[in-house]
């Protein structure tokens, strides 16, 4: 027979695993120093330019 499960208590846990993920995230995303967050900040800026600086002229992403 298959297992006999509380629906309510299975939300609750899920509700609890999502709230846990987010948390997570917030945690990592506020929890860092001014100056980690500038290094990162200043990195994914120099990725960025070097990105814009390797695309072709005139490449827009347009086709005949």
């Amino acid at each position: 027979m298959a297992e006999i499960i509380n629906l309510r208590m299975a939300r609750k846990a899920r509700a609890r695993r999502i709230a846990q993920t987010q948390a997570e995230a917030a945690r990592a995303k506020h929890g860092q120093t001014k100056a980690t967050r500038t290094a990162t900040q200043q990195t994914s800026a120099r990725i960025a330019r070097i990105v814009d600086g390797a695309k072709l002229a005139g490449d827009n992403g347009e086709t005949d």
